[in-house]
């Protein structure tokens, strides 16, 4: 479409120093990390054999003996997970060996990343977003864009930001996901669906990079994915990205012949989702289960009960 030539050409965009931001979540806010607890376990097993207690546990028995046996256990993430200080947790299963793969949205690259950077993240978008500040912040569009940049020469986007922040030493990578996934040589992935992210914002995105990044990360799940079988796949808290996400990765993995049905999938949310349940728990296995509980409760609970699970089978290992 031609621009009309008496309309005003748009002002450019204002742009700050993420130093500028009030923060609504700091490290000091997260999860701390503790070995196995004596008398844990028998306090887990002697919950009730009933709905989301029962689901709990037959979960944490599947992704030990998953582990025990080679077998990939993968989780998806949606943002609220690392928005809520949960990421000390999911390091320390990736570095105890119970977690071969994380998948998530690019939200949840943002925050962590901004982890990294600075120790805080998670602006107050509701007084933000009536003077057109919200999601304008320099350090991040720069940083995730150079990501991207990265990632679509062949490393992908989640192997490229873990990376650059390795690299780069930000002062809080030992919070970081990606950086930990990267230093374990674990699949971290990030699926992008355009316009979600404030980074869509900055007007300096390259956006073919982007895509292309994110597209060499769909495939590297997709492998994932094919090798599933007698596995485990945890949807943590996303409703609609994740699931479509995995959903395509079983049909691709189906296609070549290289995934049944013989795999447990599930769900933890707030509140039960469509397309969470559908795609994820009912529709590509044979066995899926989907627990109701707040991230921030229910990951602490599942974190100590594999470790301890792990301990008492003697296989669970020391932190890499």
């Amino acid at each position: 479409m031609a621009e009309d030539p008496n309309e005003a050409p748009n002002p450019p965009l204002r742009i700050r120093p993420l130093a500028e931001r009030k923060n609504l979540v700091t490290k000091d806010q997260f999860a701390r990390v503790v070995p196995p607890v004596d008398g844990f376990l028998s306090w887990f097993e002697a919950l009730p054999e009933i709905y989301g207690s029962k689901a709990l546990k037959h979960i944490v028995a599947r992704i030990v003996d998953a582990r025990a046996q080679g077998r990939e256990v993968g989780v998806a993430l949606g943002a609220h997970v690392l928005k809520v200080g949960l990421s000390p947790l999911l390091i320390d299963l990736m570095r105890r060996g119970l977690i071969t793969h994380v998948a998530t949205n690019g939200a949840s690259a943002i925050h962590d990343w901004e982890t990294a950077y600075q120790g805080a993240t998670s602006e107050d978008v509701a007084a933000n977003l009536p003077d057109g500040s919200f999601g304008f912040w320099r350090e991040t569009f720069d940083g995730l864009n150079a990501a991207a940049r990265r990632g679509a020469q062949g490393e992908g986007f989640g192997l490229a930001l873990g990376r650059q922040i390795v690299e780069g030493e930000l002062p809080y990578r030992h919070l970081s996901v990606f950086a930990e996934a990267a230093r374990l040589g674990i699949p971290a992935t990030i699926h992008v669906a355009f316009g979600c992210d404030i980074t869509h914002m900055d007007p300096e995105l390259d956006g073919g990079a982007l895509g292309a990044a994110s597209q060499r990360d769909f495939w590297v799940l997709c492998d994932t994915v094919g090798r599933l079988e007698h596995g485990v796949w945890c949807n943590f808290g996303s409703a609609v990205i994740m699931p479509e996400v995995f959903l395509k990765a079983v049909s691709v993995a189906r296609n070549r012949g290289r995934l049944g049905d013989d795999f447990l999938t599930c769900n933890f949310d707030m509140i039960s989702h469509y397309r969470a349940l559908t795609n994820v728990v009912q529709r590509p296995p044979k066995e899926g289960r989907n627990v109701i509980a707040m991230h921030e409760i229910v990951l602490p609970l599942l974190h100590q009960a594999l470790l301890c699970t792990a301990a008492k089978r003697g296989i669970l290992e020391e932190p890499r």
